[in-house]
């Protein structure tokens, strides 16, 4: 049996979610366009900013939630606001189809598996079988699923330690938040990798336990941090 555990956040993490968010607001402003001449005005640029507009009053909600609220804000600058349903069905379809795991994503899930129990735990609604990633792990959270709150909530990080069935410590959170991802998984006992991609300097007080360019480097990585916890034993 594994004596450790690899848990994964999933957008912008194991998934190239912008591309797809893209995708599906350039279809949605095309069929704006195509039912309304008000829509003529109306800019890619303005979709994008609606998410931001509505994020901060209800970063706590189902992000589903929040693309709606963002959605509803957008069509009404065309007075589409009618067709919420219509638009979040056509926005959802073309975002799941457009999204996909980054090329590294499944290459180091693969090499992990053969040492490490492999979990998916998420704030989003980017569902495995949805993006790519059907049947890789062992176990798979979802916030506002059974109650489950947002990360950064403890309540979060005790749920992948109970599904992990390890003690904190033995569980290794992946993900690029800083915020939820590193310090809150530290706070509750786990340990921490942070994915930086951009290659971004890390702010002064912020010590996740290994930090990663590409998830190529992550099996390594892991490695090195199981050698550790078994020194600690």
């Amino acid at each position: 049996m594994p004596t450790s555990a690899v848990v994964f956040d999933a957008d912008e993490t194991l998934l190239d979610l912008r591309p797809a968010v893209t995708g599906a607001l350039v279809a949605v402003l095309e069929e704006m366009r195509r039912r309304t001449p008000a829509a003529a005005a109306v800019r890619l640029a303005d979709l994008e900013s609606d998410w931001g507009a509505v994020f901060g009053a209800l970063s706590a909600a189902p992000v589903q939630e929040i693309r709606r609220a963002a959605l509803a804000r957008s069509l009404a600058r065309a007075a589409l606001d009618d067709h919420l349903d219509e638009f979040a069905a056509l926005f959802f379809a073309r975002r799941f189809a457009l999204t996909r795991p980054f090329p590294d994503a499944l290459p180091a899930l693969a090499a992990l598996r053969r040492r490490h129990l492999l979990g998916f735990a998420t704030n989003g609604n980017s569902r495995t079988e949805r993006c790519g990633l059907a049947g890789e792990f062992a176990f798979e959270l979802y916030a506002h699923e059974n109650g489950l709150p947002k990360k950064p909530a403890p309540e979060f990080y005790a749920a992948v330690v109970e599904a992990a069935g390890m003690t904190p410590s033995h569980v290794v959170y992946v993900g690029d938040s800083l915020e939820h991802d590193v310090v809150a998984a530290q706070a509750a006992g786990l340990r921490a990798v942070w994915l930086n991609r951009a290659g971004l300097p890390l702010p002064t007080g912020v010590r996740p336990d290994g930090e990663v360019r590409s998830l190529a480097e992550l099996p390594g990585l892991v490695q090195l941090l199981g050698s550790g916890i078994a020194a600690s034993r």
